[in-house]
């Protein structure tokens, strides 16, 4: 009897350590068929240029003048800039550019809401009375020039004045645009900033160096870019492009 007992207790003993072995081979198993999380490389992250190209292929220039696409790339090149120093808001998504190497006949003013990839406004703008006539030539930061100053600039706040409600503009462009507050350079509207005008003169009026706009579009555009958003006003100034802290590509802002 005591034979038969051992011999039960052996059988036993010997049939659950092979479970447990083979338990403990189906959990490594198991363990060694999971695959870890892949991480995104940096070199996955878009760039800021690819950024502006998406955007600006998503744009559509539908029944509205076309903005010139290296334009574009410059305008949000500064924007992204201003940014990093500080001088827009992290949660900032408006650009305006003004595009003064084309006709002052044609509408070369441009309100883009980044973040929705969408022009908000496409207007006619004046330039300043001696920067040129139909055509922008020449720019200053000089007091009493009555010309338009090149570069970005920062909206501030509005104001009723003689020319009607206007924007503030805050020059970021040391030696070409920063005296623009002390110049009074402002975004307001004139009468003078018309089709009809055109009609008559082949050309819009001219301001004193304000980017005047359309007596109708300056309150709606006007509130839409008001407090701290980027306004670009461009001329393919060698000088200009080439020193502007702003435009540089790898600047430590």
């Amino acid at each position: 009897m005591k034979k038969v007992l051992l011999t039960l207790i052996s059988v036993f003993l010997v049939s659950t350590s092979f479970y447990s072995l083979d338990s403990k081979t189906i959990n490594t198993e198991t363990h060694l068929k999971v695959e870890p999380a892949k991480s995104i490389s940096n070199t996955e992250k878009k760039s800021s240029a690819e950024i502006a190209t998406e955007i600006y292929t998503s744009l559509g220039f539908e029944n509205i003048n076309i903005l010139n696409q290296e334009v574009f790339l410059k305008a949000f090149r500064g924007f992204e800039n201003l940014k990093k120093a500080g001088k827009l808001n992290e949660d900032s998504h408006l650009l305006t550019i003004c595009d003064f190497s084309i006709s002052s006949t044609a509408k070369r003013l441009w309100v883009i809401d980044l973040d929705q990839k969408k022009i908000l406004f496409n207007s006619l703008v004046a330039h300043g009375k001696n920067t040129g006539e139909e055509f922008a030539q020449k720019f200053s930061n000089t007091e009493s020039s009555y010309q338009t100053s090149l570069g970005f600039y920062i909206t501030e706040s509005t104001y009723n004045g003689n020319n009607g409600y206007s924007l503030k503009l805050s020059g970021m462009d040391s030696g070409y645009n920063d005296a623009a507050l002390q110049r009074a350079i402002v975004m307001h509207g004139a009468d003078y900033v018309s089709d009809d005008f055109i009609k008559t003169q082949h050309r819009i009026g001219r301001s004193w160096g304000c980017p005047a706009v359309p007596r109708a579009l300056a309150e709606p555009i006007i509130n839409t870019i008001k407090g701290k958003n980027c306004l670009f006003i461009y001329y393919p100034d060698d000088q200009y492009l080439s020193s502007s802290k702003w435009l540089k590509a790898d600047e430590n802002i």
